[in-house]
């Protein structure tokens, strides 16, 4: 257990010192060849340079690498939660399913339980407030004055064969990098995958190289789960965009987000708690998937390869670069 700002702070501070230099708000939306290396390219303007890592969670770039074939995206919940009682210290998780996390934390100068778990597959048709029930469920059964305090909840990338991608991002594209797929250990993996990248670049061996080599060519261990993501897949671009919606525009209540058929054509809609209308086109700016309605967090999801955007269209995660068509009357 450490302070992860304190952490990040530290990377940044050696960066600066050291001459690098950090551009936020600054969303890269293409990467291309230049004669010295890459550019890549945001709504403000490009950064030339030798190297490219592409660091961005699920991969903005679909071809070459075909990232969008071998990994998907998986949400899990958090609730922190205080009790008078003594509390544990430390950090736990058990071996069997579902999978549960246990640690301390402090909140100013009180010690809180934070209880994690509970994953799904992005975008899963499935009753989102149930997750934080179970979580609850945990922690009154550890301390029966557990009182919930926080509720969050996040994404993380998955790989079919749970070994996160580090190296070469594709043979057909020198000097470009990937580090994806950590499977809900980020601080642990980024520190791996940054010695990894950093030592193929300044051409030193790193032994755990071939462990999470990005390009490896491996017969798919996880077939299952390889046929349910292309079962999903194809329901998504193709199948659900056949389907009538069951609903009317008339139907939805303030609050809820629906698919409705609107002149022929489907249209998602949110009517907010003022009864406001807003209006998208259900398809995913990445690769063309039918989006699902979260209720639970008022968006629009992927179930293909996890990107979400909120009920104005606007992009907020991954692998999608672009907001949603927006449906004008």
């Amino acid at each position: 257990m450490f302070n992860i700002r304190k952490y990040v702070k530290g990377l940044v501070d050696t960066i600066i010192k050291n001459n690098g230099i950090i551009y936020e708000k600054s969303k890269v939306i293409s990467i291309r060849k230049d004669t010295s290396g890459y550019k890549s390219y945001t709504d403000n303007g490009a950064v030339k340079s030798k190297y490219v890592v592409i660091a961005t969670h699920y991969p903005i770039i679909n071809i070459p690498g075909f990232y969008f074939l071998k990994m998907y995206q998986e949400k899990s919940y958090v609730i922190g939660i205080e009790t008078n009682k003594k509390l544990f210290q430390g950090m736990y998780i058990n071996s069997e399913s579902p999978k549960i996390s246990l640690r301390t934390a402090k909140d100013g100068e009180k010690d809180i339980i934070l209880v994690g778990g509970m994953e799904h597959k992005v975008g899963a048709k499935i009753e989102l407030e149930d997750a934080y029930k179970e979580l609850e469920k945990v922690a009154k059964e550890m301390y029966e004055d557990a009182k919930i305090i926080y509720k969050w909840n996040t994404q993380d990338c998955i790989t079919l064969d749970k070994i996160p991608y580090v190296g070469e991002f594709s043979e057909l594209m020198q000097n470009v990098y990937v580090a994806t797929g950590f499977k809900k250990w980020g601080m642990t993996t980024s520190n791996v995958a940054a010695n990894i990248i950093a030592d193929r670049i300044l051409e030193k061996e790193n032994k755990y190289a071939e462990i999470f080599k990005s390009t490896r060519l491996q017969p798919i261990k996880n077939r299952w789960e390889f046929g349910e993501m292309l079962k999903e897949t194809a329901n998504s671009l193709v199948i659900n965009k056949f389907k009538e919606p069951e609903e009317e525009l008339e139907d939805i209540e303030c609050g809820q987000g629906k698919i409705v058929k609107i002149k022929n054509e489907k249209v998602g809609v949110y009517k907010d708690e003022e009864g406001k209308i807003y209006k998208i086109k259900p398809i995913c700016s990445h690769l063309g998937c039918e989006l699902s309605w979260n209720d639970l967090e008022k968006t629009w999801d992927c179930p293909c390869h996890g990107s979400r955007f909120d009920y104005k269209g606007h992009q907020i995660y991954g692998p999608a670069i672009k907001d949603l068509d927006i449906e004008l009357d």
